[in-house]
């Protein structure tokens, strides 16, 4: 790029301090995060599976909100960090909580703060009932949670190809679906910590099969 060019690209950028994002929070002070857009969409769309006994990370935000004739909800975290969360511990290793246990698992970004996501998955399969479903999403766009560095540490990233590998190699190929989501304008203001409401709804529209913010992965146990 000629030097004058470059010079105007970084007054585009339109602020002093342009080496930080607006937010440091994914923009949650304005709205909605926007990798939650697309998550929020893929639950969504998978609610008729979100029924029986349910498993979620942190918190039951997805199973309160979608869930059709849940029975009950329970919430693994390592840590007791508050009331709602009702198994303490470790998926990487987590021999407490029994086999064939939950009709429907919602693991949302969670995988990339567990080094050992191999042994992660196969626990998700263990708890999963035969038949039952597992709705995933993963990050593969660089931008690190600041909370969730300082509580556990975050190590991966992950293309929905190696999504899909990764979960196929449990599951079996046939029962995982894996999908990539995003474009350079989503991306883009992800980065600078927009928010959803910043954008325009037809901004979300295209899917960049080569710029992926993220992938939505729906795998299912199969009947013994």
């Amino acid at each position: 790029m000629a030097k004058w060019n470059w010079l105007i690209f970084k007054r585009a950028l339109g602020r002093k301090n342009r080496f930080k994002p607006f937010s440091r929070a994914f923009g949650s002070e304005r709205g909605r995060p926007i990798d939650r857009y697309y998550i929020d969409r893929f639950i969504a769309a998978e609610s008729a599976a979100i029924a029986g006994r349910v498993l979620e990370f942190g918190d039951n935000r997805y199973t309160r909100t979608f869930g059709r004739g849940v029975v009950r909800s329970d919430v693994l975290c390592p840590k007791p960090l508050d009331a709602g969360i009702t198994i303490v511990a470790d998926l990487a290793d987590a021999p407490q909580v029994a086999e064939n246990s939950f009709d429907c698992i919602i693991c949302t970004q969670t995988l990339q703060c567990i080094y050992d996501h191999r042994a992660a998955v196969r626990a998700l399969h263990r708890l999963l009932k035969p038949g039952g479903t597992l709705l995933a999403t993963l990050p593969f766009m660089p931008v690190l949670s600041g909370l969730d560095m300082a509580l556990w540490g975050e190590y991966w990233r992950f293309t929905s190809k190696a999504a899909h590998h990764m979960f196929a190699e449990v599951f079996g190929p046939g029962n995982v679906e894996a999908r990539g989501y995003g474009n350079l304008v989503v991306v883009t203001a992800f980065l600078y910590g927009f928010a959803v409401e910043d954008l325009d709804p037809e901004d979300f529209v295209y899917t960049d099969p080569l710029i992926e913010m993220g992938s939505t992965i729906k795998a299912v146990k199969t009947l013994r």
